[in-house]
C-alpha cells in the first residue's frame, strides 16, 4: 500500500473514531442534572441510614411494638384496659459483628425494653402504675464466637435456663401464649376470695422466681458459653455473680415427617438477691425444667408441652419447699390463605405451688386457655386474640392450723399485635 493511501486510511480511521465517541458521549448524557438528581438520592439514603461508628463492626436495628388491649372480670369486677402486652413487650435491639478470620467472629447485643402501659402492672385499683412510660436495659453483652469451638457471652444476657421452657415452644404462639403466659396475664392484679378483694396478688400465690414459672431462670450479669451445634444437639452452661450456675442442651431436627424442638436444664443459685428465689442469710435454690414441641409437617398439627420444678432449700422447717407446673398446648398451624400462617390453640396449665413464707402455705392452681394467632406475612405482623381463665385455691395459716381460701374465677379477653422491624 502507498503511503498517501496509508496516510488517508489512518485519517478516516481517526474521523470516525472521534465521531463514535461523541455519539457515545451524547448518548451517555441523559440530562445535565444526572449528577445533582444522583447525588440528591445518595444524600437522601445517608440520612435515613444508621449510622456506625466503625467500618468494621456492622450494625443491625431490629425489635417490635407489641400492645394490646385486655378485657378481665374477677368475678365481681370487670373493665377494659389498653397497653404493652408484657409477655413479650416492646422493644428495640442493636446488634453488631465483625469477622476476625475465617473462623471466628466478634459481636455485641444492646436491647432495651419499652413500656408505654405495661400490663403485668394492672390490677383492679390500679390500672397505671411508675413502669409507664419507662425503658428497661434487658441486654448488653459482648460475645466472640467460633464456627469451630462455640461461642462465648460475656455480661447482662439471657442465662442458659433463660426462657427454657418458653423457647421449647415451635409454634407461632411463643411471643402470644408460651410457657409464662399465665402467670405474667394474671400480672399484679389482686386475688378475690369469695367476693372479698384480698391483698395477696396472683403472684404471690404462684411461684417462679421468674415470671411465676418453676423450671426456667431469666436474664442475669453471666458469663455463657455455647457450643457449636452438632447432630442437631447444642449445649450451653453459664455462671453468675454472686454464684448462680446453670446448662441447657437443645435439640432441634426432623424426622420422617415430624420437627421437633427440644430443650431441658437445670441450675442453682445460692445469692437470694440476684435469683430472685428468696431473702434467706443461708440460702440454696434449685430448678429444673423440659419441654418440647412435637409438629406433623404435612397436616400442621403439633403440641407443645413441658414440666418445671423450683425448690428453695431454706425455707421454714415444716413449709412445702418445692413448686412445680405442667402445661400442654395442642393446636394447628397452616397457611390457608396468602396472608401467612394462621395458628389455632388450645391449652391447659397446672400449678402446685409451694409456701411463699409470711404470705402463703401453698397453692393449687388451674390455668386453661383458647386462641387464634394470625401472621401476616408481608408485614412481619401477628395478629392474636384468646380467652383466658384461672382458678383455684391457696392455704394461709400456719402448718397446725391451715386455712384454705377458694379463689374466685378469673377471666380474660385479650386481642393484641405484634409488629416487628
Amino acid at each position: 500500500m502507498s503511503g498517501g493511501v496509508k496516510a488517508g486510511w489512518i485519517s478516516a480511521l481517526a474521523v470516525s473514531g472521534l465521531m463514535l465517541g461523541v455519539a457515545n458521549a451524547q448518548a451517555a448524557d441523559l440530562g445535565g442534572d444526572c449528577c445533582s438528581d444522583l447525588e440528591e438520592r445518595v444524600a437522601e439514603l445517608e440520612a435515613t441510614t444508621a449510622r456506625k461508628g466503625n467500618r468494621k463492626v456492622s450494625l443491625t436495628i431490629s425489635g417490635w411494638v407489641n400492645e394490646s388491649v385486655t378485657f378481665w372480670d374477677d368475678g365481681t369486677e370487670s373493665n377494659v384496659y389498653v397497653g404493652t402486652n408484657s409477655l413479650e413487650q416492646s422493644r428495640f435491639k442493636f446488634a453488631g459483628k465483625a469477622k476476625i478470620n475465617k473462623d471466628f467472629e466478634a459481636g455485641y447485643t444492646l436491647e432495651v425494653g419499652v413500656n408505654g402501659h405495661a400490663s403485668n402492672k394492672w390490677n383492679q385499683t390500679a390500672p397505671s402504675s411508675s413502669s409507664d412510660n419507662v425503658l428497661t436495659l434487658r441486654k448488653s453483652n459482648w460475645y466472640i464466637k467460633s464456627k469451630t469451638y462455640g461461642k462465648v457471652t460475656v455480661g447482662l444476657d439471657g442465662t442458659s435456663t433463660y426462657h427454657l421452657l418458653d423457647d421449647a415452644d415451635g409454634a407461632n404462639t411463643r411471643n402470644v401464649s408460651d410457657a409464662e403466659a399465665s402467670a405474667v396475664y394474671q400480672g399484679a392484679f389482686l386475688i378475690r376470695s369469695n367476693g372479698a378483694l384480698t391483698s395477696l396478688k396472683w403472684s404471690d400465690v404462684e411461684r417462679g422466681f421468674n415470671n411465676g414459672t418453676p423450671g426456667q431462670s431469666g436474664r442475669r450479669n453471666v458469663v455463657k458459653y455455647d457450643t457449636p451445634e452438632f447432630g442437631g444437639f447444642t449445649a450451653s452452661v453459664s455462671w453468675g455473680e454472686d454464684d448462680m450456675w446453670d446448662s441447657a442442651l437443645t435439640y432441634k431436627g426432623e424426622f420422617h415427617e415430624f420437627k421437633l424442638l427440644g430443650k431441658i436444664g437445670y441450675g442453682e443459685s445460692t445469692d437470694p438477691t440476684a435469683t430472685g428465689c428468696g431473702t434467706a442469710t443461708e440460702f440454696k435454690c434449685t430448678w429444673w425444667g423440659a419441654a418440647g414441641t412435637l409438629m406433623h409437617a404435612p397436616t400442621g398439627l403439633y403440641v407443645y408441652g413441658g414440666y418445671g420444678e423450683q425448690k428453695v432449700e431454706t425455707i421454714t422447717a415444716g413449709l412445702d419447699d418445692t413448686s412445680t407446673t405442667w402445661f400442654v398446648q395442642p393446636g394447628i398451624e397452616r397457611k390457608w390463605h396468602e396472608l401467612g400462617k394462621t395458628t389455632v390453640f388450645g391449652e391447659y396449665r397446672k400449678d402446685e405451688a409451694g409456701a411463699n413464707p409470711g404470705k402463703t402455705l401453698g397453692a393449687d392452681l388451674t390455668f386453661w386457655s383458647a386462641g387464634l394467632v394470625q401472621n401476616i406475612e408481608a408485614a412481619s405482623m401477628d395478629l392474636y386474640v384468646m380467652y383466658r381463665h384461672a382458678e383455684g385455691d391457696y392455704t394461709t395459716g400456719s402448718v397446725a392450723v391451715p386455712v384454705n381460701h377458694t379463689i374466685d374465677d378469673f377471666d380474660m379477653v385479650i386481642a393484641g399485635s405484634r409488629i416487628q422491624f
